[in-house]
Order: structure tokens, then sequence, then C-alpha cells
């Protein structure tokens, strides 16, 4: 049975951050997920993969309200990577229509709740018509700045990376670019990511102890939480332990130095 997204989702989940002594002025402002385990939550209920695919939305929409309600203003989600191409037909088309018919329902709520859709990846690849409509939700949720959704569809880090040298080389070429000038600054702008900040926190869900050619470059210095629970069942409390343990960690950046909680 596929779970739905509960109504009160941010008044429970600032209830529970006070339980958990979560720290609201020192949360991170960027959090990315690697969503695993829909089809492994679905075949351990008898049910198809599509079962936990869809499910595996609800857990999306839970925590955008979470992120709202904290004020984390940034949310990235790996929704189909470059070697998920590689699954069934069947399950490639059932996802390709699932993204299409989710941004047809919540385009609206998104868009009144103040959130900002993006996308990145190698979007050329996909269909006309999904092209389309994410053209169309990102249109219509320019002007929002509550809360930064992207969307992570047909992206892997490798793919990310060596799309950038390859538009380096053409700039270099065409003498838009000095050689000596390249910096790490610079490399970033060529990322689908230009000027969106590096996740402080991956968090990986059905207990997989791998990044996935996920953000290869921005993840460098981002803090790391797995959990065992498949992505279906990741809610509030799950959120507020990666949370917890995360302001516990002394992020140095290669330094000796800190200064002191979660930072």
């Amino acid at each position: 049975m596929i779970k739905s997204c509960p109504a009160n989702v941010e008044q429970n989940i600032l209830k529970l951050s006070k339980e958990f002594l979560i720290d609201i002025e020192k949360l991170p402002k960027h959090i990315a997920f690697i969503m695993d385990g829909n089809g492994r939550w679905a075949q351990q209920r008898g049910q198809p993969r599509s079962i936990g695919h869809k499910a595996g939305v609800d857990t999306v929409k839970t925590l955008v309200k979470c992120f709202r309600a904290l004020n984390i203003p940034i949310m990235t989600i790996f929704a189909f990577s470059t070697e998920n191409w590689k699954r069934p037909k069947e399950e490639v088309d059932f996802l390709m229509n699932l993204f299409k018919d989710v941004i047809d329902r919540e385009c609206r709520e998104l868009k009144d709740n103040g959130v900002k859709v993006n996308f990145i990846g190698k979007l050329d690849d996909l269909s006309p018509l999904l092209q389309k409509k994410i053209d169309y939700i990102k249109a219509e949720t320019s002007h929002n700045s509550k809360l930064l959704l992207n969307v992570a569809i047909n992206y892997g880090g490798r793919t990310e990376i060596l799309n950038a040298v390859k538009q380096i080389g053409e700039d270099l070429l065409d003498g838009k670019l000095d050689v000596n000038n390249i910096s790490e600054q610079i490399f970033e702008k060529y990322l689908f990511t230009t000027d969106i900040p590096d996740p402080d926190l991956l968090i990986r869900t059905s207990g997989e102890m791998r990044i996935s050619n996920y953000l290869l470059w921005q993840i460098a210095y981002s803090e790391l939480w797995m959990t065992p629970i498949c992505w279906p069942d990741f809610r509030e409390e799950q959120l507020l332990k990666a949370l917890q343990d995360y302001q516990h960690r002394q992020r140095k950046f290669g330094s000796t130095l800190s200064d002191g909680f979660g930072y």
C-alpha cells in the first residue's frame, strides 16, 4: 500500500526537531539525496517495482514540506541516472511517464508553496514531451525562492565532468577562455550545478555504501549519512536523525581547525 503524505508534516517536523535537540540555526544549507530502495521496498511487499517508485514520490513530497518548515534552502534528488537506461524497458518507460505525471500533478502546489524546480543532467536525451514539461515547470516556478528543488535526471557525475571539459575545450579553441585563468571557480560554471552551492550533506537510503556516480565534483567535502531504510519509508524521523548526526560532526575541509558544533 502506498503511503500518503500527511497534511501536518510541517507541524510534525518542527515538534520532532525539538525532541531531537536540533539546532535550527545550524542546519545544512543544501542536502542531496540518493533515493535508493524503491524497487526493493515493493518487492519485499510482493508488489511490482513500479509501486515502489510511486511510493517514493510521497517521500519527496514529505521532504519538500520538511525543508520548507526548517528553512533549508536547497534539496537535490537523484531521480534517474545515465546508467538507469540499462534497466528493463518496461521500468524505464514507467519512470519516464511517472516524471511527466508528477510534473502535471504537482506543479501548481509547488508553485503556490514557493518551491523553485530545477533540473540537472543531459536533458537533451529525454523525450521531446518530457523536455517540454520540464521547461514548463521550470518557467512556472522560476520566481519562487522558499526552496530550490534540484531534480537530477539522466544525470551522471562523470558525464557532467566530461561535458564541462568539452565545453572548456571549445571555449579555449574559440579564444573565449585563457588556459591560465582556469580555476575551480571557472570550472564549476561549466557544470550542470553552476551557481548552486555544494551539498553540505549527502543522504543515501537502503543501506548501500557508495555514491553511484552522483555529484562527484560537488560532494568533495560533503558529509555522508547512510541509512538501511528504503526510500519510501524515509520520513521526518530519519531526516532528523541525519541532521542530529550532522550537527555533531566537525567539518574541517582539509584543515586541522574547526569552529565547533556541526561546522
